[in-house]
């Protein structure tokens, strides 16, 4: 199943521009507002409103008081969960970010799902080889396909290495912005789900990278809906598919996303999705990520 059921988000406690991730994520901005935490706070709520409204079941974590965690609300990026139970923890980039792993969240998914396996690659950060989930992976686990761009947060031998262990083929491609900065994650230039793929292929900056990488994708059958780079950094390809209560497949999806993307391809999407735009400005201008970045998805089975 692509579109997982439940899905566990982080209330946050100390969000704000993250200096040591800033290198690498174009999308980051300083912000002076001094009510950056309070808007990120109030955003973050009335998200988990507009989900919980639409019939997705939201386990809500709120963020520890210590260690100071910047992202935490980005927690799809330091595990991941599998329908034939692994779960997968990951090596994050930035001390920070390392400190996000959680023994407490770990230990509620032991205690309510079936989970077979833990994959714990979280140590190999010492040895500065980093892989930040599904941020840097996205999964295709119909196909099981697995894709990921090379950044510096994400290296291609461990990407290849965990899909082997997994059953994935994997598919890797250098991604960059119109700077030419390597775009930081997969997930903010692509995005797979049952039915659609939203992907800005011109960022794939080698012709032969990105053609197999859209002949792999038109492999699966799925409506391949290729975007531009404004609409792409608009996060529109920082969306996921949701199953709600109903049985009814959602699109959570930036508002500012939605706002700009082709009428055409808004037509496209519609045929097979209900739409979930949210708005998130304070979260995506200082946080440098977007709606499906603050989704962890929990494909385990329940027990």
């Amino acid at each position: 199943m692509q579109a997982p059921e439940s899905i566990i988000m982080i209330r946050p406690k100390h969000f704000g521009f993250n200096l040591e991730t800033s290198s690498s994520n174009a999308f980051q901005n300083q912000s002076e507002d001094k009510d950056v935490l309070a808007k990120a706070i109030s955003e973050f709520d009335e998200m988990l409103t507009t989900l919980q409204n639409a019939g997705i079941d939201c386990k809500v974590f709120d963020d520890n008081d210590v260690p100071v965690t910047p992202d935490s609300i980005f927690p799809n990026n330091w595990f991941s969960t599998h329908r034939d139970g692994h779960l997968v923890i990951y090596p994050m980039a930035t001390k920070n970010r390392q400190a996000e792993i959680r023994t407490d969240l770990i230990e509620f998914l032991k205690a309510n799902y079936h989970v077979k396996e833990t994959i714990d690659l979280s140590p190999c950060h010492t040895e500065e080889i980093y892989l930040e989930g599904t941020g840097s992976i996205v999964f295709d686990h119909i196909t099981r396909t697995a894709y990921a761009c090379e950044s510096p947060r994400t290296n291609v031998k461990q990407f290849t290495q965990l899909c082997a262990k997994l059953g994935y083929l994997p598919i890797s491609f250098l991604a960059q912005d119109l700077q030419g900065q390597a775009i930081y994650h997969t997930n903010v230039m692509l995005s797979v789900g049952s039915d659609i793929v939203i992907i800005c292929s011109d960022s794939i900056s080698d012709p032969v990278e990105r053609k197999m990488t859209l002949k792999e994708l038109s492999k699966s059958k799925k409506l391949v809906i290729d975007v531009d780079f404004k609409t792409m950094n608009n996060f529109a390809c920082n969306a996921i598919e949701l199953k709600a209560n109903t049985g009814e497949s959602v699109l959570a999806i930036s508002s500012r996303a939605w706002d700009v993307m082709d009428a055409d391809h808004k037509f496209k999407i519609e045929r097979y999705l209900k739409v979930l735009p949210i708005s998130i400005p304070t979260i995506e201008k200082v946080g440098g990520g977007s709606v499906r970045c603050m989704i962890a998805g929990v494909h385990f089975k329940s027990k």
